[in-house]
């Protein structure tokens, strides 16, 4: 069954990503419809700054004589104009300048039909370019200013404005009033250009009931489908794991390339590494030997041509991790880390063989390498895009949920090293202790959606509250959360994040913390520990952050009293139906999928891990983890499976729809959209969920 999700990627652009023009133009009087161009000036914003340099402006020869009223405005005489090309001499060096760009302007509806009427005189077609006005932003952050005027608006955001009244001035001074206004906006929840846009609909809309009129629009722009929707499903599909050659051959430094050819041979491989006395690990591959042999090199030692340090990929990462890193190095061969950071195998473009399409990779390596939040944001602007593609391939939801998971997790990865970036560069230093920075909650499980949010802590080798390292940790917590609310990735509402003292701890504190928790049963405790269950490390010590979450396994798991108050709480939640077996609706028609689905499902697995001792964070794995233990059967684990992969397909197609409406994401479904068959997968799905409490029911422990 196909998806009605659009592929379009520009409206998930965030606005800190965005690529975009200011646009002025000076006219020859205020009616648009007979108004013609004097002068344009346009200049470029690119990742959240104005490049005042990358600019454009001419004047132009209208054909007409200039009003004197015009004139006192903006200065722009008969003369002036005499030698300037038309509008339509100069209309290609305009659109080559903004090509595919968004055009930012002030009372912008004015000067896209201005140009509109240009274009319609010089018989050309109008490219009906994206648009966003930010004197209709300034009303969405700022509903009570008394004056929206440029000159206004500049003076309330602290803008300087040169050269009032000239193109190129006025496009100025309106590209530095949106850039003050993206993190206002942010803070309002309006990150992506497609929200942008619906909220200056909104805002337009509203002033014309108001007013008794027709509300002013910006043109609707033409949607930009992307192709991705044939891409090769399978990097996504599979982990490295599943195609890397293991496992890895290491010789000692001193080998010789003789030597090395005939372990090529012998063994099949296309490179072996070495480790020196040193430690550093370094590969030499079938093109090095070679390459040595061509320069009569055969008694020399491999460590005379290795490479290093050795570029790796994670065991556990998906194959397009592995095809982007290999395309921005433009190396054949990586080595592949295992959990402790041990090489446990090599992948080359001979493993990925199934997998052509390198250009449909369109996350890749760019969040592992941005330097910046602006770059951040841009890469995980892919995100949506990548999910409709795969949705349109009828991949599995969580598989899909398991993509969008990990890339949150290299997020705050990124993030976290940024961070550090940021303290050494305001003298801070070096990390005064070991430390691991955790992602919590549903990036952890690998079920997260495109509505996620931070949850993360970190775990420190020692000190106290308050401490050095505390402090140190403290800072470079905040500048990491701050990151990510600005790359895109909002602040947990919870408020579970390392910045807050509650969730960053040395490794004795989250012990004793650990152990209250399971103690005292309060509810707000509960809360706690079901988050802390659902960690995984990420970036730093990854010891420091498992060698806590064993240890609130084994804490859980020796605790009857602290598994039966979970049990009981999981045990209530409600049912999705009413009375008469419809969904239990909102208002807006919309279900709470999370509330009366997914939740249910991921809290069972979870009380079910911990009562069994099952070491895992993905509700599939725990689920089958317990079936191993002789919990429920085979034939339930796959029906509650089933359910949570109708749920969260549900979801992540709303949260797509909600996207290009530029309307806020949430868990919220709405039934109406759904033909009669999903309706019915869903309403069985949401039955199915009885199944799961059902499983930690009293007597089947």
């Amino acid at each position: 069954m196909t998806s009605n999700v659009r592929q379009d990627s520009m409206f998930h652009t965030p606005l800190l990503a965005l690529n975009a023009v200011a646009l002025d133009t000076e006219t020859t009087g205020l009616d648009s419809r007979k108004a013609r161009v004097l002068q344009i000036g346009a200049v470029r914003i690119s990742e959240g700054a104005v490049r005042a340099a990358e600019r454009y402006e001419t004047l132009v020869n209208p054909g007409q004589p200039i009003p004197k009223s015009s004139i006192a405005i903006h200065g722009i005489t008969d003369e002036a104009v005499a030698s300037a090309p038309s509008f339509a001499a100069q209309l290609e060096p305009m659109e080559a300048f903004i090509a595919r760009s968004v055009v930012i302007g002030h009372s912008l509806a004015y000067d896209f039909a201005v140009l509109q009427s240009e274009y319609a005189f010089a018989k050309r077609p109008w490219p009906a370019f994206h648009g966003l006005d930010v004197r209709d932003l300034a009303r969405v952050v700022a509903p009570t200013l008394a004056d929206y005027g440029l000159e206004r608006l500049c003076e309330w955001l602290g803008v300087k404005i040169e050269g009032r009244h000239t193109a190129i001035g006025d496009a100025l001074a309106a590209a530095n009033v949106f850039v003050a206004l993206i993190p206002l906006l942010r803070e309002r929840n309006i990150r992506a250009l497609g929200e942008a846009q619906a909220a200056c609909r909104a805002i337009s809309e509203d002033i014309a009931v108001k007013a008794g009129s027709t509300p002013v629009m910006l043109p609707a722009a033409p949607s930009e489908t992307q192709s991705l929707a044939r891409i090769d499903s399978y990097p996504y599909r599979h982990r490295v794991r599943d195609v890397m050659t293991a496992p890895p051959v290491f010789v000692a430094p001193e080998t010789t390339v003789r030597e090395a050819v005939d372990i090529l041979l012998q063994k099949r491989v296309s490179s072996v590494f070495l480790k020196t006395s040193e430690g550093q690990v370094g590969i030499v591959t079938e093109r090095d030997v070679l390459r040595a042999v061509a320069e009569d090199k055969l008694d020399g030692p491999l460590s005379a041509i290795m490479k290093a340090p050795l570029q790796t990929v994670a065991k556990d990462a998906f194959i397009y991790r592995a095809i982007g890193r290999m395309e921005r190095l433009g190396f054949r061969h990586l080595g592949v880390r295992g959990d402790k950071g041990e090489i446990v195998g090599a992948v080359t473009p001979r493993n990925l063989l199934r997998h052509r399409a390198m250009a449909a990779i369109i996350l890749g390596d760019a969040i592992d390498t941005a330097p910046t939040p602006a770059a951040l944001s841009k890469a995980w602007a892919n995100l949506p895009l990548m999910a409709s593609s795969l949705i349109a391939e009828e991949v599995d939801a969580r598989l899909i949920s398991e993509v969008i998971s990990s890339e949150l997790c290299i997020m705050t990865r990124r993030a976290a090293e940024l961070a550090l970036e940021r303290m050494r560069s305001e003298g801070g230093g070096n990390p005064p202790v070991a430390y691991c920075v955790m992602v919590l909650g549903s990036a952890a499980r690998g079920e997260s959606q495109l509505a996620a949010d931070q949850d993360n802590a970190i775990v420190y080798a020692e000190g106290e509250e308050n401490g050095a390292a505390d402090k140190y940790f403290q800072t470079m917590a905040s500048h990491m959360s701050a990151i990510l609310h600005e790359s895109g990735i909002p602040n947990c509402k919870g408020g579970v994040m390392a910045k807050n003292r509650a969730w960053r701890k040395s490794v004795a504190d989250w012990r004793v913390t650990i152990d209250g928790w399971v103690r005292r049963h309060r509810p707000e405790d509960l809360l706690n520990v079901d988050i802390f269950f659902d960690a995984v490390s990420v970036h730093g010590d990854a010891a420091l952050g498992n060698d806590v979450w064993n240890y609130a396994y084994e804490a859980g798991s020796a605790a009857r009293d602290f598994q039966n108050l979970l049990i009981e709480m999981t045990r209530q939640s409600e049912t999705a139906f009413t009375m008469f077996g419809g969904f239990k609706l909102n208002g807006e028609g919309r279900i709470d999928l999370k509330k009366y689905g997914l939740m249910p499902i991921f809290a069972s697995a979870r009380v079910l891990s911990i009562r069994h001792d099952v070491r895992a964070r993905s509700t599939p794995d725990r689920l089958n983890g317990a079936l191993e233990k002789g919990v429920g059967s085979a034939e339930t684990v796959r029906e509650i499976l089933n359910a949570h992969r109708v749920i969260l397909r549900a979801v992540i197609e709303q949260q797509l729809i909600d996207a290009d409406a530029g309307a806020p994401l949430s868990t919220f479904v709405e039934t109406a959209r759904l033909d009669r068959q999903r309706r019915q997968e869903l309403k069985q799905a949401l039955q199915t969920v009885a199944e799961a409490t059902g499983l930690i029911a009293e007597g089947r422990l």
